[in-house]
């Protein structure tokens, strides 16, 4: 039994060595695939803050992961009792780490290469859905935010974005004279601060929002906020969105003629 253990282990180990690097640190058969993280033992350490604020028994609900990367928020919800959980990532690199982290955990979980703007394809809708470090990467954030509530949103969004900027937030008019442009100077001001070329050494980061922007823009399509447990988390519940008239687009493939 010990060597089948310790030749289990060793397998474990060569996959994990070759799947990297692996950006969710997990534990695996004893072995961590991020034991260096920068941000320490992420995501676990940023998901303790508000892990109580959801539902500790999910049985008979469904999870969307968005943007799922190795898997960490997907295996959890499963080990609450989800029914289903669905985790999707564009990058195939880190769902052939999901898949394996699920496979090695015996844990039912359904993983698909999909990116935000494809969740129509999924012609359903689920309890819970998670969007968790996705925004800042994005074009098109707020069309991310209108799909998400069009499509797949059911009940609960589960959303954290870096944000930058102030941590203030200003008591908005519904309204303001063409002539008032103070109101932008006020580092308080919803604001979306965009990237045009790297930070972190990262070409795919953004768009950075300060909390007044990412709490306007997730009103703005549909989410009423009901709880901020954690500086960077949002939880919301889908409502009706404040403009109907205004949701997700759907630009035409191709070349325009």
């Amino acid at each position: 039994m010990r060597a089948q253990a310790s030749d289990r282990s060793a397998r474990t180990r060569a996959r994990i060595r070759e799947l990297g690097p692996w950006f969710h640190n997990l534990c695996l058969d004893g072995i961590w695939t991020a034991p260096d993280h920068f941000l320490g033992d992420y995501p676990a350490v940023k998901f303790a803050r508000y892990a109580d604020a959801l539902p500790a028994d999910l049985s008979g609900r469904t999870v969307l992961d968005i943007g799922c990367n190795g898997g960490f928020f997907s295996l959890e919800m499963k080990r609450r009792g989800a029914a289903r959980v669905l985790g999707i990532d564009h990058d195939e690199d880190y769902l052939a780490q999901a898949r394996f982290a699920a496979a090695t955990l015996s844990l039912d979980i359904e993983f698909r290469q999909l990116s935000v703007y494809d969740v129509a394809r999924l012609g359903e809708r689920f309890d819970l859905v998670f969007f968790l470090g996705v925004l800042y990467h994005l074009r098109h954030p707020l069309l991310a935010l209108d799909l998400i509530h069009e499509h797949v949103a059911g009940d609960i969004l589960v959303f954290q974005t870096l944000q930058r900027g102030s941590p203030e937030r200003m008591t908005l008019a519904p309204d303001y004279p063409f002539a008032e442009c103070a109101i932008f100077d006020d580092p308080s001001f919803p604001r979306l601060h965009f990237i045009e070329h790297r930070y972190s050494a990262d070409h795919t980061n953004w768009w950075f929002p300060n909390p007044a922007c990412t709490e306007a823009m997730l009103r703005s399509a549909g989410f009423a906020l009901f709880a901020h447990p954690e500086e960077e988390t949002y939880l919301c519940r889908r409502a009706e969105r404040p403009y109907p008239e205004y949701g997700a687009v759907y630009p035409s493939r191709g070349n325009p003629t």
